[in-house]
């Protein structure tokens, strides 16, 4: 529908309407205005599957949803680094909405993984802002592409459970938009979703339900989106101020109560009609890019989603390690499989997106349907942390009487779910006591991890492969066999860090705060941008990953060796498969920025491209960078900013791994005002060319005669007590106001005429 046609329909609504249609109908619709032939609108739970329900069911999965396919989660499908896959994924699910006559999938879901203790982090993409946005970017523009809408979410800063319906995420402006911000803009500028959905908690003490900073300013005129903006369910606070703010669509409904405020506030004077029209009109619009591009002919094909997710779960395993290259297997080998996940696995994490999977298929199984002979042994209890002596000896004897174990572990659904966060990064002592045994007896041990987010691992030192599955979806077990016995060569890489220990993260002190009190205090320094920074030991670092074969990069060209910041430069590499089978290999472009007094992390993701290589087999792959790539948000300019100098651009396996570098000088094309006062020091004014031209032709005048033969006889004092280091020290550190107390006559008149000379534009 037109916008003249949806402004004609507003003017046909009465102020009740208006203010009704900014409210849910039940759980799970928009509100029908029949006399105006207004439709509603089905909204579903998301976003790596369908989860619809009927109007009585809950936000929070204890009633069933419909038979559907459950596609690998976030932390799983991140670490594909495929963006082409993560558009045939929405494609999919878009496809499925379209069948089942939902208009709207809750998701993606981008927040950043702050903590490994978030409950909620196997939902999450990465704790880099460009591969969650890049990622999360593919996915809108699959769902969309079938003209079914997607809500990015949570919008902003919710990044834990733990009081997050009223806790507030403080945090400086530069830290949130460099990581928080960032990993909802690129998604949101070139994807487009039809709608955001804003988040439970307060930023900077203001719900993030009424905050028009961020729904407003940010999110709307300088990102240019055009959708509406729903709240979590249940996440309004004060409806008017949530409506002036730009929060437009509350779910659920609340029986009318709001709707009710929302009129009388237009009647008192207290919000202008127009600010509800404007609600309306964004609320209908995006109505009618469903109804009008309703699908009649669509089909939901489980079996053939199950096989795209078979492909996704494929794709996203990680493998972490290959002693003596014990993988892939062969079918003639003997092996155990061991752990309760090997016949029932835990592919997906609880709450709002729990899919009721149509069909799961486990590793035994996939095993079973390939004919492979393996012999199978519980080892443990899913449902509570206690070593069972006699499933432990068994699996210990199936282990020690094979020629390979592979553990099947991870966390069970109660250790990591939507609503409360993680205790301690552990697996259960019962799992870490069992793979302990079994290499005492058995030195080919593979574990393969079941999990949203990193674990320790204190056996790593002596297993000879581990497998991270993540939670895979429901054909993860298709797979990880697969992936073990050399049918697919895995090809995932990590889109986190995995720390040694969990007081190693960054957040470690300050993650959930006070009260409702959530300081972010390590700033810009989230996952891979502290370790890299402190050149802390990490478990595995992020982007990490083997293969099954081998690639070769040679041959880097950087188009220009010196640009300005309006400028764009182009980065090329040969990618070589050297191995003997087919593989791919996730490219990753990382930027040093220049040195300067700007406290920035050592290293930064810029880009990331997947290629699939045959063996001997070469193709090129180009990254484009533009300033975005070298800058930094500086809170003065209240933008981006780049400072000039030499930037380092890494061509690398990993954030660790680096192949090839190159540097590029990079000039800033806008200088950063600077205002200086009594209390600047002379130490930064040198630092300014023409502070420094304009302070050394007055220091001519100020240090002539006596006080400059004294305080040259202070600098070469012979006892000690003064030396040049420290008058220079002290004179950087001075402040202009302290000349008056150390340089006989000097007078205030004449340090403001200075002032004045270096304030001159």
């Amino acid at each position: 529908m037109k916008s003249e046609q949806i402004r004609e329909l507003i003017g046909k609504m009465t102020l009740e309407e208006k203010a009704g249609l900014c409210s849910g109908e039940n759980f799970w619709n928009t509100k029908e205005i029949q006399r105006l032939h207004i439709p509603k609108v089905m909204l579903s739970d998301g976003p790596h599957g369908l989860r619809k329900q009927d109007v009585k069911a809950d936000h929070l999965g204890v009633n069933e949803s419909i038979q559907a396919v459950c596609f690998p989660a976030g932390c799983a499908t991140a670490a594909s680094f495929d963006r082409e896959l993560m558009t045939e994924i929405g494609e999919a699910i878009g496809e499925e909405c379209q069948a089942e006559g939902v208009g709207v999938i809750l998701g993606p879901a981008v927040n950043i993984k702050r903590s490994p203790l978030c409950g909620r982090n196997f939902e999450y993409y990465s704790e880099d802002p460009y591969v969650a946005s890049e990622m999360a970017g593919a996915f809108i523009r699959g769902v969309q592409s079938k003209n079914i809408g997607t809500s990015i979410k949570h919008f902003l800063a919710n990044n834990q459970e733990h009081r997050r319906m009223t806790s507030s995420s403080d945090a400086d402006e530069r830290t949130l938009r460099e990581i928080y911000l960032a990993a909802f803009e690129g998604a949101v500028r070139l994807s487009k979703p039809w709608t955001v959905m804003c988040s439970y908690n307060k930023i900077n003490g203001v719900y993030a339900s009424e905050n028009p900073v961020y729904l407003t300013d940010i999110l709307r005129k300088e990102w240019g989106f055009d959708g509406y903006v729903v709240s979590d369910w249940g996440a309004v606070n004060d409806r008017v101020l949530g409506l002036k703010a730009g929060m437009d669509l509350e779910m659920p409904g609340s029986g009318g109560v709001n709707d009710a405020l929302i009129a009388e506030a237009v009647r008192s004077g207290e919000l202008e009609e127009e600010v509800l029209d404007k609600a309306c009109a964004r609320i209908l619009d995006v109505i009618y890019r469903y109804w009008e591009n309703k699908d009649e002919n669509a089909v939901f094909d489980r079996e053939r989603d199950h096989a795209l997710a078979e492909k996704a779960a494929e794709a996203s395993i990680v493998l972490l390690k290959n002693e003596e290259n014990v993988l892939p297997l062969t079918r003639e080998r003997r092996v155990a499989f061991i752990g309760e996940f090997a016949e029932k696995p835990r592919y997906q994490g609880g709450g709002s997106s729990h899919i009721n999977s149509f069909k799961v298929t486990s590793a035994l199984e996939a095993a079973a349907a390939s004919g492979l002979k393996i012999t199978y042994e519980q080892g443990y209890q899913t449902d509570k942390d206690a070593t069972i002596e006699e499933l432990k000896n068994k699996a210990v004897d199936a282990a020690g009487n094979a020629e390979a174990a592979v553990i099947f572990a991870g966390l069970p659904d109660n250790f990591e779910s939507e609503g409360y966060d993680r205790k301690h990064m552990r697996l259960p002592d019962c799992q870490n006591e069992l793979i302990r045994e079994i290499c005492e007896v058995q030195p080919n041990t593979i574990v393969v991890l079941h999990n949203g987010s990193p674990v320790e691992m204190p056996w790593v030192h002596k297993v000879k492969g581990l497998i991270e599955a993540y939670l895979g979806g429901q054909a993860i077990g298709e797979a990880v066999v697969k992936v073990l016995y050399g049918e697919v060569n895995p090809s995932g890489r990590l889109a986190e860090t995995f720390p040694l220990k969990l007081e190693d993260n960054p957040s470690y002190l300050f993650y959930q705060g006070e009260g409702d009190t959530v300081e972010y205090r390590e700033g810009v320094f989230v996952g891979y941008r502290y370790y890299e920074s402190k050149k802390a030991e990490v478990l595995f670092p992020f982007g990490y990953g083997l293969s099954y074969t081998q690639f070769a990069f040679r041959n880097m060209k950087v188009d220009r060796n010196s640009i300005k910041d309006t400028e764009r430069i182009t980065v090329s590499v040969d990618v070589t498969n050297t191995g003997a089978i087919a593989g791919k290999e996730v490219v990753q472009l990382y930027v040093t920025p220049a040195s300067g007094n700007v406290l920035r992390p050592v290293i930064e993701l810029r880009g990331f491209e997947k290629v699939a290589l045959e063996p001997n087999e070469t193709k090129t792959v180009t990254f484009v960078l533009d300033k975005r790539a070298f800058a930094y948000w500086d809170m003065r300019l209240h933008d981006w900013h780049v400072l000039s100098g030499e930037y380092t651009i890494h061509i690398a396996k990993s954030v660790r791994e680096r192949i090839l570098s190159s540097t590029v000088t990079v000039e800033s094309t806008e200088a950063v005002p600077v205002v200086y006062d009594f209390n600047s020091t002379i130490g930064d004014i040198m630092k300014d060319p023409k502070g420094k031209a304009i302070l050394e032709a007055a220091q001519k005048q100020m240090f002539a005669g006596t006080q400059a033969r004294e305080m040259e006889e202070n600098a070469q004092d012979s006892s000690g007590a003064v030396n040049h280091e420290m008058m220079q020290a002290t004179m950087e550190g001075m402040p202009l106001r302290q000349m008056l107390s150390f340089i006989p006559g000097i007078k205030r008149e004449m340090l403001q005429q200075l002032i004045d000379a270096l304030n001159q534009k």
